[in-house]
């Protein structure tokens, strides 16, 4: 509360009184703030319409006469309803034509790709698109209000028979409250409709108009505490280049190379230079250096800028008057619902529209038949008159539906004699026939309503929505690490006797290259470990023995190690890895006794167990002072357990004998079409037992073959069509077209160098790939164009030796081919190689060799470039 306060204002010592304005702030601001919420930013949950955006459709319906009008002109219009200044309206105007459903533009509306603005509204125009005039507008079945000056009548909500607020999504920041609504697609929702009608289940998720790919297993109907995470459409166009095609919903092109830019000078990422060639279709080409990998850039790109982002949708609309939040579900069931009401009150207009034309046609007859007109000739007043056509019509309106009032005579009186004297009753028995009919249609129609307005749903899909097909791609998203994608920006080194690691001790040690989000494991001399962050400069206690960068969950980095027990305690030998520890909290690996010394230490990546030989220092009763030991005898445990004694005696010095192999089982390893990524979390499909020199063998669609060691970051194209564990040993058969000679060739070779990238089709752009077959012994099926010509069967392994990959392969026929069908493979058992003895398996190499060898065929007439052929 303001309490009352005087204070002079003159010489004169006039007083001046504070007026009290206790509770005007308070009402005051709930006014506000119920007018920002109800009346600006907040659409209806009736018509899915903010008040701007219903006047502005109100505004153009107005005007519409079928051509296009001038934007300006349009907003000028819309200030009759609208008590607001232009921009805003122009501003709402442009969202809802850059939407592409309610209104047809001309001229330049900016571009939701660029983030280029529109034209100024006098050099562009609009009217209401078909669509709009189909589903939005019906004044017979419309609620008006005085406008704001009351010259003029408003919709309080437009008769929208579509569920519009889920098509268009909104989004709208009001006081204490806000929304956010993601957009649907189009033919989703009229199916999802339907299934409502039909009272099936349905499901809902977001469309978005620049297309890209989305998670939306944490949608949750749109809801308060959902999300949907979003990503660039990103390709490998070559091994040095990646390609964007398709944006995230709520960026553009400009704000998305701004945050790779950012990402490369923060040096998240590592990239040359970025071209943007994005006209009516996204095009960003991104330059990698050489020795940088692609797949592990699309990561770091999702991890660190705008190619991947986070929506949490807030479904709030407004529902009489009042906000409430719902999610999407009950808004299409409500839409769907508030349509079967719009269209049982259109249905029930136009049958009283039609029983009322039928009712004066059959009364018009009956005037003009039984010549009642002449009874009034000699009435001479207005009263008689009209007594006198009631008399005449009295025995003739039993069929009637309805009384005869007296609208109806005065109607009657109004019929001109010309029309009476050209009256054809055949004509009006016609007219009076296909109005019932045309009752009887409409009645059917409110009997079947449901069916009915399922109906009206198939027809506007029918109608518009052949080109409005799911844009955004649904897949589930893999979590990135970031510290496994991030760009290794600056290095790391190491003071090992004075205990410092930093990335600033550039006069010390250099340990490895890393980035600023690492974080560093640490073993010490005294038998302590602790994981810190990348710092400039950090103690971590004197006499460090080994520095890393840490791989949380790593299972497959196994740590050997000696040491003794205290200071004159007998030595343990152990073996252990670290997954997870808490981060600068020092943990103790030996046994916890005072001043005791690690003897023997090393980091085996893949679990190698080496084999070391062990010196005691000479004593007179230890009588042997050397023997070997192999760690692979002893089992990987957790890294708190004490370990298996080695000697009670003094250890003089430890040394390797005989480096290690490793002693971890091959890694089964899946792939997960959902997320189209490898994974060792049994999802998916098996693709085998990989070894760590084991590699994938990977073809796709357009005739890219390449090999790769199995990478868990690896990203794979849509059109991959082979994808599995790569045996050098095994032919790959290949059926393609090439488009230059305009024939199907058939080719089986052996990858050479499994590190390139090999084209497996000529180069001609018509050439494609039609079968590929990694099995031994496949067999095709040849269908010819003409029908006269029976198919054929082809044994691959008969038909073409195994030759290089870059061969052009033999002639499969020279007649027209219709198709070419892959068969089931001949029996084939693949030899055991570590069953064999050396002999056998030098025997077997050179076979294969020979095999490689191009067949001599020089004096054969029937070759068609050096290539054999069927026919």
């Amino acid at each position: 509360m303001i309490e009352e306060n005087e204070h002079n204002e003159s010489n004169n010592q006039s007083q001046e009184t504070i007026t009290k304005v206790t509770g005007m702030y308070k009402d005051w601001f709930l006014d506000y703030a119920s007018y920002v919420i109800l009346e600006r930013a907040v659409p209806s949950i009736e018509d899915g319409f903010k008040p701007v955006q219903r006047r502005i459709m109100q505004s153009m319906k107005d005007l519409d006469d079928g051509r296009y009008n001038k934007v300006a002109n349009l907003v000028g219009h819309t200030m009759q309803y609208h008590p607001h200044g232009d921009a805003s309206i122009a501003d709402a105007m442009v969202q809802i034509g850059q939407k592409e459903l309610l209104i047809d533009t001309q001229g330049n509306w900016g571009n939701i790709l660029t983030g280029d603005r529109a034209a100024a509204p006098r050099y562009i125009e609009a009217r209401l698109s078909k669509f709009a005039s189909d589903v939005v507008f019906n004044p017979k079945t419309t609620e008006w209000q005085a406008t704001y000056d009351g010259r003029r009548k408003e919709p309080i909500d437009l008769p929208v028979k579509f569920p519009l607020l889920l098509a268009q999504g909104a989004e709208g920041i009001a006081v204490g409250l806000s929304t956010k609504i993601l957009p649907h697609n189009f033919n989703e929702l009229i199916d999802a409709s339907i299934k409502h009608l039909r009272g099936r289940s349905f499901t809902l998720i977001p469309d978005f108009q620049t297309g890209g790919i989305a998670d939306v297993t944490d949608y949750k109907d749109g809801v308060r505490g959902g999300k949907v995470r979003v990503r660039v459409k990103i390709a490998q166009l070559d091994k040095k280049t990646l390609v964007i095609s398709e944006l995230p919903y709520g960026t553009t092109t400009t704000s998305l190379i701004d945050s790779i830019l950012k990402a490369n000078e923060k040096k998240k990422i590592k990239i040359n230079k970025i071209e943007d060639n994005t006209a009516a279709e996204v095009e960003i080409l991104i330059h990698l250096p050489n020795n940088v990998s692609p797949d592990k850039t699309i990561d770091a790109l999702y991890a660190f800028t705008s190619c991947e982002v986070s929506i949490s949708p807030l479904c709030c609309v407004i529902d009489n008057n009042i906000p409430v939040f719902i999610g999407v579900k009950e808004v299409l069931k409500r839409s769907t619902d508030n349509t079967v009401r719009l269209l049982k009150m259109e249905l029930e207009i136009q049958l009283a529209e039609l029983q009322e034309q039928w009712h004066f046609a059959s009364l018009e007859r009956i005037f003009i038949e039984n010549r009642i007109y002449r009874d009034i000739e000699e009435e001479e007043t207005w009263k008689g008159v009209l007594k006198a056509i009631d008399k005449g019509l009295k025995p003739h309106i039993k069929h009637l539906k309805r009384k005869v009032t007296e609208d109806d005579i005065i109607r009657l009186t109004e019929i001109r004699i010309k029309k009476i004297s050209k009256f054809d009753i055949d004509k009006a028995n016609q007219l009076i026939e296909s109005l019932e009919d045309k009752i009887a249609i409409v009645k059917n129609y409110l009997d079947n309503l449901i069916d009915y307005v399922i109906d009206f749903f198939k027809n506007l899909k029918k109608k518009y929505g052949k080109e409005r097909k799911r844009k955004t791609e649904i897949r589930l998203f893999d979590d990135i690490i970031a510290t496994k994608v991030v760009m290794r920006n600056a290095k790391l080194f190491v003071n090992r006797k004075e205990g410092f690691i930093g990335t600033s001790l550039r006069k010390d040690e250099f340990v490895t290259d890393c980035a600023d989000i690492d974080d560093v494991i640490i073993f010490r001399a005294d038998g302590k470990m602790m994981i810190t962050k990348v710092d400039a400069k950090t103690f971590v206690g004197k006499d460090v023995i080994h520095v890393a960068i840490f791989k949380k969950n790593d299972k497959r980095t196994v740590y050997n190690m000696i040491y003794r027990d205290g200071a004159r305690g007998p030595s343990y030998m152990k073996r252990f890895n670290v997954t997870g520890v808490t981060r600068d909290k020092e943990y103790d690996l030996t046994n916890g006794n005072t001043s005791s010394k690690v003897w023997y230490f090393t980091p085996n990546p893949n679990g190698e167990a080496e084999i070391i030989t062990v010196f005691l220092r000479a004593v007179s009763t230890v009588k042997k002072l050397k023997w070997d030991i192999d760690f692979s005898d002893l089992a990987i445990k957790g890294r708190g357990v004490k370990g298996n004694r080695v000697t009670k005696n003094s250890i003089k010095k430890i040394v390797l004998k005989e480096e290690g192999i490793s002693t971890l089982k091959p890694r089964k390893i899946w792939f997960d079409d959902a997320v189209m990524r490898l994974n060792v979390d049994d999802r998916g499909e098996l693709l085998g037992e990989f070894k760590p020199n084991d590699r994938l063998l990977i073809i796709n669609q357009h005739g890219n073959l390449k090999t790769a060691i199995p990478d868990m970051t690896m990203h794979f194209d849509e059109d991959t069509i082979i994808l599995e564990k790569w045996n050098p040993n095994k032919p790959i058969t290949v059926v393609y077209y090439d488009g230059q000679r305009e024939r199907a060739y058939l080719k089986r070779f052996l990858i050479e160098t499994p590190e390139k990238l090999e084209v497996i089709i000529s180069d001609h752009p018509k050439s494609q790939l039609e079968i590929v077959s990694t099995d031994y012994r496949p067999m095709l099926e040849v269908v010819f164009s003409k029908r006269s010509l029976d198919s054929i069967q082809v044994n691959a392994e008969e038909f073409i030796d195994v030759k290089g990959v870059t061969a052009l392969g033999n002639l499969l026929t020279k007649e027209k081919i219709k198709q070419v069908n892959a068969l089931e493979s001949l029996a084939y058992e693949e030899p055991n190689l570590d069953e064999l003895e050396v002999d056998e398996v030098v025997i077997e190499a050179e076979v294969i060799l020979e095999k490689q060898k191009p067949a001599e065929n020089k004096d054969d007439p029937t070759k068609d470039g050096g290539q054999t052929s069927l026919f």
